[in-house]
């Protein structure tokens, strides 16, 4: 069986761990969280960076910090993971969602100024695959109309869109350090602060609201509540494992770029005979080999398509069914406009085996698998 994924594994990790245990400082916030911190920061020119215990929580915070209140309108795409939906429902605001692009599988940058009215006070740009929505556009109408810019970068650590990183675009960027993505803590994920006014507002949220980052730097003589707030810190584990991945993150980068491109090659001739679609990437975009997907014709191909490379032992999937059709979708938001792509591009689209040291055996097995299915 060849997985469809592979949690990312240096080599470093389990002794970064034990140096925590020795240390005997496994809580949050200790010498390897901040080293994550600060390798983010200077890596990406990040205004603030701190991690969080998952994606979903840094989308929470994001959402948090944008002060929704009850009635306020966030613009999404349907076509993302729950957590991107949950953060807005959470911050209690009602869900607005657009259709897609079917070259990117992004938010439809068009279709974002006809959905706004007074109510709407933040867009979410969710970077499918680590390929940057079109920001310059959808900066330009938050600008017009006052609104607030969340990235969901989950997918796009080590991204860019004209040169800046994924995240750092925006208000707030979210990123994800789950075991399926390009880098990994188990569970765990950061919060970009764009804007320096929101640092503390945001460390006191973090840190169950008192403004105990403060009194660590000596900056006040004891720490008390201070604001609403929550548990968003991770374990000092996650991020010793975590801190083993960063050092090594162009390996892993150029690992993943590789697989990737021989996927492209390979898959560029059925592309060409209009048997299949495959990633198409903006050239002001530069991507992290986060996925690689195929698009067949219909969701009949589709299910043919997966039935025959599970037998053959690849394992791929589809992706998410659109939230505006889910239960919660229905009760928590509408859709507006027209369904023109986001629900047939999606029963189209199917996710072949990516991860960090895949065998030059194991990717030509999934090549000759996709292209035998074809002949």
């Amino acid at each position: 069986m060849i997985n469809f994924n592979v949690p990312p594994y240096i080599g470093d990790e389990l002794d970064y761990v034990n140096q925590a245990v020795e240390a005997h400082k496994i809580c949050g916030d200790g010498p390897f969280t901040k080293k994550c911190n600060e390798w983010m920061e200077k890596r990406f020119h990040a205004q603030k960076v701190l991690l969080t215990t998952s994606g979903s929580t840094a989308l929470d915070m994001a959402l948090l910090l944008c002060d929704l209140k009850p009635g306020d309108e966030v613009i999404l795409p349907s076509y993302t993971f729950s957590s991107t939906a949950n953060a807005a429902v959470l911050a209690g605001a009602k869900l607005v969602f657009v259709d897609i692009r079917p070259d990117t599988m992004n938010i439809d940058e068009k279709k974002i100024e006809q959905a706004i009215t007074d109510k709407t006070k933040v867009i979410i740009a969710m970077h499918y695959a680590g390929v940057a929505c079109e920001m310059d556009t959808i900066m330009d109408i938050a600008n017009r109309y006052n609104l607030m810019v969340v990235e969901d970068a989950a997918q796009a650590v080590m991204s860019t869109y004209k040169g800046k990183a994924l995240g750092t675009i925006g208000d707030f960027g979210c990123f994800s350090f789950h075991e399926t993505k390009n880098y990994s803590m188990g569970e765990g994920g950061a919060i970009l602060i764009n804007k320096q006014a929101y640092n503390e507002k945001a460390e006191i949220l973090r840190e169950k609201g008192t403004n105990r980052a403060k009194f660590f730097r000596g900056q006040v003589d004891k720490y008390t509540w201070v604001d609403f707030g929550d548990s968003y810190l991770p374990s000092e584990l996650n991020a010793a494992y975590l801190w083993a991945q960063l050092q090594k993150a162009d390996e892993i980068n150029n690992n993943r770029l590789l697989s990737w491109q021989k996927y492209y090659e390979a898959f560029k001739p059925l592309a060409d005979e209009g048997k299949i679609e495959i990633p198409f990437i903006p050239k002001e975009c530069v991507h992290n080999a986060h996925m690689f997907y195929v698009k067949l014709g219909d969701l009949e191909q589709r299910t043919s398509f997966i039935k025959y490379l599970h037998e053959k032992g690849v394992w791929c999937v589809f992706h998410y069914i659109p939230l505006h059709s889910a239960p919660a979708g229905l009760k928590y938001g509408m859709f507006f406009g027209d369904d023109v792509f986001t629900t047939k591009e999606s029963e189209r689209l199917v996710r072949l085996p990516m991860y960090y040291g895949m065998t030059d055996e194991d990717r030509n097995t999934v090549i000759e698998c996709v292209l035998n299915y074809f002949a």
